[in-house]
């Protein structure tokens, strides 16, 4: 082997056998090379294999053996070219400080010789790594084909981490709602996503990514049920991170300063904490045991992270759907206030309300049924009512009957005749 590693030899007795046990220490001199036959091959761990080392693989080897990080490497850009005003502006606006041209060096934008770094390349307003850019995009079911269409809407961003971190917060709050329920002295929110787990999971695809692998990025795909955040590189120190203890997983940090100006911009904290932030705000929301927990996955060259909808889990229950298959049959909606009435016919649905004086829109119940076809009608363009029955598990005549009363108190409208025409939102719920 080249270098030679650092090993200890020791004997041990054990159920009356003696052993010879040869500890090896984990190296700092990275890569160690196979030397023999002519070969000269460094390996890496994959799960229970070895595997030989990529040229990327060897480039970060290199990295941690020479005790240097990509983040802080000199670009090949030149510091006199770039521009920081967003960095500049966010500074001020978050933790109320100005950046100061003695910031570029102690914040490592710059090094010694004043050549901007990886870092500081990745964080100039119009940042030139292309490769760093996020892919974002709205799914219309529960895969990558699963709707009527293929996607419903996507985006593409680049320039500085920061524009980039916000534009996808922007296309995320977008395509995601945010269901009410309306107490006694207050306003109970219960949203698709918690935005802190949302936010700690981006930051964590952004800072932990892997900028050294070339052709791949950062990829958001929301789905109806979940969101998926995608981002090159696996675990830092090598092991897939379904192997641990979310809980206990210690700070090791691929890009240590871009992880450092984060924290001085308090998206983050050094100790490395977003994991358990990311279940805790789950939590926050009384999760019940019916909405899956997110899930943290990765492989040696990638990591994934799955966060489920919790108001789609909550109204898709099968169980809570209580299902009226009668005709002619009065079915009652109250809540002290609203009585409504509907008498159901194979060719007609008429509605009579009768509503106290002291109603207003803002305390008109909509039940968690109504709620979730609202959810549909916003998410997939041209969905049917056929096609939302069959997604509810339900009846034809019952998704009816809620659209009624969803179009009276002026939730929805139908636009345009029966066959060829749509129905759309007027106001969130």
């Amino acid at each position: 082997m080249d270098p030679i590693p650092d090993v200890a030899l020791r004997f041990e007795d054990v159920d009356g056998k003696q052993l010879i046990v040869v500890d090896v220490k984990s190296g700092r001199q990275t890569p160690y090379y196979y030397v023999a036959d002519g070969n000269r091959v460094a390996y890496i761990r994959v799960g229970n294999e070895s595997i030989p080392a990529t040229n990327n693989h060897l480039f970060q080897l290199m990295l941690k053996g020479s005790g240097r990080s990509y983040d802080s490497l000199p670009s090949r850009f030149a510091f006199e070219k770039m521009a920081f005003t967003k960095l500049r502006s966010i500074s001020n606006y978050r933790v109320h400080r100005d950046l100061l041209p003695s910031d570029f060096e102690s914040w490592g934008l710059i090094d010694s010789e004043g050549h901007l770094t990886n870092a500081g390349a990745l964080l100039a307003d119009e940042s030139p790594v292309r490769h760093s850019r996020i892919f974002c995009t709205r799914w219309g079911g529960m895969d990558k084909a699963g709707g009527l269409m293929d996607a419903i809407d996507d985006a593409e961003f680049s320039g500085s981490l920061i524009n980039q971190l916000q534009d996808t917060l922007s296309f995320i709050g977008k395509h995601t709602y945010k269901a009410w329920r309306k107490l006694a002295d207050r306003r109970q929110e219960f949203p698709d996503y918690p935005e802190r787990a949302v936010e700690e999971a981006l930051v964590n695809a952004i800072i932990h990514r892997d900028y050294t692998e070339l052709g791949s990025e950062v990829h958001v795909d929301i789905y109806d049920n979940r969101m998926e955040i995608y981002s090159p590189g696996g675990m830092f120190e090598g092991r897939p991170v379904q192997d641990l203890d979310i809980m206990t997983i210690p700070s090791r940090r691929r890009n240590p300063i871009l992880a450092d100006i984060f924290n001085r911009l308090e998206y983050m904290e050094r100790r490395g904490s977003g994991f358990k932030k990311i279940l805790q705000s789950y939590a926050v929301f009384g999760d019940n045991g019916d909405t899956p927990k997110p899930e943290f996955r990765s492989t040696h060259s990638s990591f994934f992270i799955t966060l489920w909808n919790l108001n789609f889990s909550a109204a898709n229950v099968v169980e809570r759907v209580v299902e009226d298959d009668t005709v002619n049959e009065p079915v009652n909606v109250t809540d002290d206030t609203i009585n409504v009435t509907i008498n159901v016919t194979d060719d007609t649905i008429n509605v009579t309300d009768n509503v106290t004086d002291n109603v207003t829109d803002n305390e008109v119940f909509v039940t968690e049924r109504q709620q979730t076809i609202i959810y549909l009608l916003k998410t997939k363009v041209g969905i049917s009512i056929t096609e939302i029955a069959d997604r509810m598990k339900v009846n034809r005549r019952t998704i009816l009957r809620d659209l009624k009363i969803l179009k009276d108190y002026g939730f929805v409208a139908r636009i345009g005749k029966e066959k060829t025409g749509h129905w759309e939102i007027l106001r969130k719920i």
